[in-house]
């Protein structure tokens, strides 16, 4: 699996629940990094933002080490959201707050997002998008086409690196049940290393998105978990294992 940080632990966990035995590939590690000045600004300018976007677990975590070192009562009046439950719990949990986001199963994060009722009438509102650097600008674009003023925070970085030692020629070798990947970032990364008897083997990506890029990649057995929480990935990744032909042993 590819998955980085905490939420890989998580994974794992749900893996072994289902009878699997997971691996990292350990190819991507994420990063905190330091706001830059206009960053700081908009910080301390929370208090006039109408919504605050999560994209992930680990921008929900820098988000509320930020707003901590500088707000000592949270603002008022503020909607947050995420882009999934995992990022949802992380928020709720550390801000005392209710957090929107869509239901598992409901397709890709970014999209599913963007379908939700609250983030529809947003004209002239203020939203802050707490994320990673790079990424998709989905969002960020479709926000700014509805006519709202959106400002992104960038509170982390991931860096890559590559996978090693018995691991990497498990990946060569197509030596494993299923691949787990949940980021376009990840697969394009992670293509330099895959052969024909990799791209044989069973590959669980959570949307359509990643399927279709999947299948540009040439690997054959694709399925889609529909979102990028662990319980689902699990799920998936035990009926790749039951279903997937040519599984080694």
């Amino acid at each position: 699996m590819a998955r980085p940080g905490a939420r890989a632990q998580a994974l794992e966990q749900a893996l072994e629940q289902v009878g699997l035995m997971p691996r990292s590939l350990d190819i991507m590690t994420l990063v905190a990094r330091e706001p830059t000045p206009f960053e700081h600004t908009l910080l301390y300018d929370l208090d006039n933002f109408r919504h605050v976007i999560c994209t992930s677990p680990f921008a929900a975590a820098c988000l509320i080490e930020a707003i901590e070192a500088r707000w000592p009562q949270l603002p008022t009046g503020i909607d947050f959201h995420a882009t999934g439950v995992s990022t949802a719990d992380v928020l709720s949990a550390g801000l005392g707050v209710e957090v929107s986001a869509p239901a598992p199963g409901s397709g890709s994060a970014s999209e599913a997002l963007l379908d939700m009722p609250g983030l529809q009438a947003i004209k002239g509102m203020r939203v802050a998008l707490v994320s990673g650097e790079g990424g998709r600008e989905l969002i960020e674009q479709t926000l700014f086409e509805r006519g709202a003023e959106v400002s992104r925070l960038s509170l982390y970085e991931r860096r890559l690196q590559p996978p090693e030692g018995e691991v990497r020629e498990l990946l060569a070798q197509g030596d494993f049940a299923v691949l787990i990947v949940t980021s376009q970032e990840q697969l394009e990364y992670l293509d330099q290393w895959c052969t024909p008897a990799t791209r044989k083997r069973a590959l669980v990506v959570s949307s359509q998105r990643l399927a279709t890029m999947a299948g540009r990649y040439h690997f054959e057995c694709v399925f889609i978990a529909g979102d990028a929480t662990p319980q689902t990935l699990a799920k998936t990744s035990a009926m790749a294992w039951h279903q997937a032909p040519g599984i080694p042993d």
